[in-house]
């Protein structure tokens, strides 16, 4: 240890002072050691009550005042960390034992043998060191395991405690589904409203999205502003991801709607939330280094799941998922949006919408979605059918968009978004 270790020796004969100064001279003189003197228990704690430096104590058994079995019960009371060594006279096994049950780490015999002495001090700092060691090592994974916390559900941080080696640098390829959400409309929001409300909002906004992401047991990869990017099935595998995923997607759209709605009362434009999620191969990992921890993905499933929320803006919708993640679950509830030119691709990509069973299933979308079939097939019913549709879906985003188109002389499904 660098600095001098200090010691509290506890013991009323009145040479003892000088006996273990002259002893440990070299040691104090390099300052190794240092040592503090009381004559009973009662002083020891009086002088544990200012001198936090002491890391050791070494007590006599016999004393008066408060002895030296009672101090132990005080110390393992009010000072936990420090190692205690007891004094009794050879032989005194029933005092002995009695001090190891209050806590004291070792002991020795009187008459003092002062090798013996050395011997039990340097064991008791070695033990002191190794015990404050894992202190330290329990305090950094805890503080590690919080910061986790912030951004994995708890049942993903505890598999990565017990496999640390996903979270070193480096990255591997892998499945997973991707979600991206963004908040309509906040920057113009940030400008025009007041800082306190904007903070108050925005954290309300972010934890409620992060919570539903986390019961799902995904990742918060990424929050900027009032985006968020989420992954499914990393760094714990999932065979269910994208079904997990589009149940987040439905649950954050129902979160997000009632928030909008509590805070357009008190007098906010608070505007909808884009949700969009794609399933595909990335390089998933850690790829901040030893110094600082960004673990994060890459690649084009990624970039497509951004495009996805970003196409919900030329939809009309809230909600857009691919037909990669569709294809990943056995009776997806909901219907089909389009055939996406997205920028940055040179075909075009099925685009869904999830719904809740009962919507999916209501006469409605079974109508919309013959509809859309007859569109996609370049059936010039399905003008008339999508017509029929606004009667019972007049606000639909929809049905209107693909309506337009039709009426516009479009004779299939593929909506080009390449340049919005």
């Amino acid at each position: 240890m660098s600095a001098a270790v200090r010691i509290l020796v506890v013991d009323d004969e009145p040479d003892v002072e000088a006996l273990v100064t002259q002893k440990f001279r070299r040691e104090i003189r390099k300052k190794q050691m240092e040592f503090v003197f009381a004559k009973d228990g009662q002083e020891a704690l009086d002088l544990l009550e200012t001198d936090t430096e002491v890391l050791m104590v070494l007590s006599d058994i016999n004393m008066p005042k408060m002895d030296g079995l009672t101090l132990l019960t005080h110390l393992g009371e009010q000072h936990q960390n420090l190692k205690t060594v007891v004094v009794s006279a050879y032989g005194d096994m029933e005092n002995i034992r009695t001090a190891m049950n209050r806590g004291a780490f070792d002991f020795i015999t009187k008459p003092i043998e002062f090798d013996d002495l050395e011997a039990t001090i340097r064991k008791t700092l070695r033990h002191l060191e190794e015990f404050r060691t894992l202190q330290r090592e329990k305090a950094e994974a805890e503080l590690a395991k919080a910061t986790l916390s912030r951004y994995f559900s708890p049942s993903v941080v505890d598999a990565m405690a017990q496999e640390s080696e996903q979270m070193k640098p480096g990255g591997e390829r892998r499945e997973a589904t991707f979600l991206f959400t963004d908040l309509t409309g906040f920057t113009s929001l940030v400008e025009s409203t007041d800082p306190d409300i904007i903070v108050e909002l925005l954290n309300a906004y972010i934890e409620g999205v992060a919570q539903i992401i986390f019961a799902n047991e995904g990742t918060v990869m990424k929050i900027i502003g009032d985006a968020v990017q989420a992954t499914f099935g990393a760094p714990v595998a999932q065979i269910d991801h994208a079904e997990r995923a589009v149940k987040s997607t439905l649950e954050i759209d129902a979160f997000a709607e009632e928030f909008r709605s509590s805070w357009n009362a008190r007098g906010v434009a608070l505007g909808t939330t884009r949700i969009g999620a794609n399933s595909g191969e990335a390089i998933i990992g850690n790829f901040g280094g030893e110094s600082f921890f960004d673990y994060t993905a890459y690649g084009d499933a990624v970039n497509t799941a951004a495009r996805l929320e970003n196409a919900n803006k030329a939809l009309g919708t809230r909600i857009c998922v691919s037909e990669t993640v569709v294809a990943k679950i056995d009776n997806f509830a909901g219907r089909p949006a389009g055939h996406l030119l997205l920028a940055g691709k040179s075909q075009n990509l099925a685009a869904f919408e999830p719904q809740l069973s009962e919507i999916s299933a209501s006469l409605p979308m079974e109508a919309y979605r013959a509809a859309f079939a007859q569109l996609a097939a370049g059936d010039p019913a399905a003008r008339q059918s999508l017509a029929a549709l606004v009667a019972e879906l007049p606000d639909d985003p929809l049905t209107l968009l693909h309506l337009q188109r039709a009426l516009s002389g479009a004779t299939n499904v593929i909506v080009d978004i390449s340049s919005k």
